[in-house]
């Protein structure tokens, strides 16, 4: 969805779900057929390791198994599935969605996910005819799901591969370093973060799927994070000093639900009075504190008042908060099911500013990580006790926190939503002029204003605005239009490496147009296609490089994933 749309969008006890299959290899297994002990580790070999099992990470494998490789994945947390799943966030999309401007196998994967509330959860006959069903009616998407109906869902996906010895997942694990010779990656040491055992993964390729672009300084690939500045990219929006530490916010997804007339307050936070009274000092400046009902509007930066009511009802002549990110309706179920509606809290007011995570020590890693716990407690207490209800009352000991829906004791995502990582540098670098509609018309005129850049080695497609929240260095919103785009082979070619390939938003964007190339549709398209770029190159005897550079092996390429359901071209 358009943040500039949040506003105009938002609208004036769960069904149990069976375990997910939980695969974890301990360092001492030689659970895969191909694993084996080499110099006191165990050792595994496949066709392709994908680092990292978030949206990318498990279309990249689909994209390889499918055509017949074997694949190691790993994942550091015990849930595969990365923004939608671990980190809470429902579906961001554009609103051709239902028909294109995805791959094919992304538009099954929506699809087994409104089949699998109509097998397993009792719907009203009215939701169930929908076609296209929307289980939450959040205002953020056409289909806002529960984290474990996605997580089940991948599973159901990667089922036989598992069963047949294709793939090999290895939850709770962490790569820990690359065994590198020249320009290529030979191994990856992975650490299970359980058993403390480390064990080593070859392959021909490797894919960085990881959250945070981790493989690449481990490999030592180049790369970009933070801010460029104006003289590096050129572009309209980038500051005149650039900054590796300036860094967008990131956020510690929650979920709550309403249970009126019952008391669910929890205890004061510890810092509660800290985020009470904490005001983001940001330029433009933040029109007041933090836990407040009114915000920046990303679009303009005006002050914007929000309305709030846990009912999900009408909020006066402003409109509800609670509607934003819902992902159960409970009007939409079987009458008494649910006591109250399910929404996940990824709001402006849980944006954690004060620290990076990324390029950072484990210990500050974690610092951080539990400042936006804090956060989140303080947010949940003030909803609690203190935000101001329509009646004119104050607060809503009614609501509670759902600690089930993302499968934590304390109830917070297993792992924050990081908005950009590291960003390999590429053979090609997507820059503003590319896709925002304002630098276009400013570069190459009215015209070019009207559409995208036309990328000769598109290997799929996306659209979203280009969103940046604000920065842990001060920046507000920049929310800028964009155009439906292209993803171009070239962003995906790191300039040096030669079996190290990026599969989720650590292409060769910037830190301007990475706010568009970070959604879901987008990094499991860049992630489905390298799964099958690695099989090309490998049966032609080339290197993805070699795809990029020789027209004769592009084009074929790109008929070779067309024919596989990937769009590379938006219908005129």
């Amino acid at each position: 969805m358009k943040r500039r749309n949040f506003i105009g969008m938002l609208g004036a006890g769960s069904s149990a779900l069976a375990a997910a299959p939980f695969i974890s290899i301990p360092a001492t297994s030689a659970a895969s057929p191909a694993a084996k002990k080499r110099f006191g580790h165990s050792e595994m070999t496949a066709d392709l390791v994908v680092a990292g099992a978030g949206m990318g990470g498990c279309a990249c494998a689909l994209g390889a198994l499918r055509n017949g490789l074997s694949v190691i994945m790993t994942e550091e947390t015990d849930w595969i599935g990365g923004q939608l799943t671990q980190q809470g966030v429902p579906f961001d999309e554009h609103r051709w969605i239902e028909t294109h401007g995805a791959t094919q196998l992304y538009r099954d994967f929506r699809t087994a996910l409104r089949n699998y509330y109509r097998k397993n959860y009792p719907l009203t006959p009215d939701a169930a005819a929908r076609e296209n069903l929307n289980p939450g009616d959040g205002a953020v998407s056409r289909l806002c799901v529960e984290p474990r109906v996605g997580l089940a869902v991948l599973y159901e996906m990667l089922a036989p591969y598992i069963s047949t010895g294709k793939l090999t997942i290895l939850l709770n694990s962490k790569v820990s370093k690359a065994e590198v010779s020249s320009n290529k990656v030979q191994a990856l040491a992975v650490r299970n973060l359980q058993s403390g055992n480390e064990y080593w993964l070859r392959a021909p390729y490797f894919a960085d799927a990881t959250e945070t672009g981790e493989l690449l300084p481990l490999s030592g690939a180049e790369y970009y994070l933070g801010t460029e500045s104006k003289a590096e990219t050129g572009e309209l929006h980038a500051p005149e000093k650039g900054s590796t530490e300036n860094q967008q916010a990131f956020t510690l997804c929650f979920a709550l639900d309403y249970c009126p007339g019952e008391n669910h307050v929890i205890d004061k936070p510890e810092k509660y009075d800290f985020w009470k009274n904490y005001i983001p000092q940001l330029t433009p400046s933040w029109p007041g504190r933090l836990l407040d009902l009114t915000y920046s509007t990303p679009s303009t930066l005006e002050p914007k008042k929000l309305g709030f009511h846990p009912e999900g009802g009408a909020t006066g002549s402003v409109l509800n908060l609670w509607n934003y990110r819902k992902i159960i309706n409970r009007h939409n179920f079987t009458p008494g099911l649910y006591s109250g509606d399910i929404t996940i809290i990824n709001w402006p007011q849980n944006d954690y500013m004060l620290g990076n995570l990324v390029d950072v020590s484990e210990k500050e890693f974690k610092k951080h990580v539990e400042g936006a716990r804090e956060l989140n407690r303080s947010l949940v207490y003030w909803l609690q006790t203190e935000v101001e209800r329509p009646d004119g009352g104050a607060g809503w000991p009614g609501i509670r926190l759902r600690k089930d829906m993302l499968g934590t004791e304390d109830g917070m995502a297993k792992y924050p939503y990081i908005r950009e990582g590291r960003r390999i540098k590429a053979m090609f670098t997507i820059l503003e002029e590319h896709v925002g509609v304002e630098n276009r018309k400013l570069v190459k005129g009215e015209a070019a204003s009207k559409k995208s850049e036309s990328f000769y080695d598109s290997i799929g497609v996306g659209s979203y605005y280009l969103d940046l929240h604000p920065t842990t260095q001060g920046d507000n919103y920049i929310d800028l239009p964009s155009l439906p785009f292209e993803i171009p082979l070239g962003s995906l070619i790191p300039q040096r490496m030669e079996n190290l390939l990026p599969a989720a938003k650590n292409i060769g964007s910037t830190h301007i147009t990475n706010g568009c190339y970070r959604l879901h549709p987008v990094e499991w398209n860049i992630g489905e296609v390298v799964g099958m770029l690695v099989q090309f190159s490998g049966k032609n005897n080339v290197t993805p490089r070699q795809v990029w550079e020789n027209r004769k092996y592009l084009n074929e390429f790109q008929d070779f994933i067309q024919k596989q359901g990937v769009e590379i071209k938006w219908p005129e």
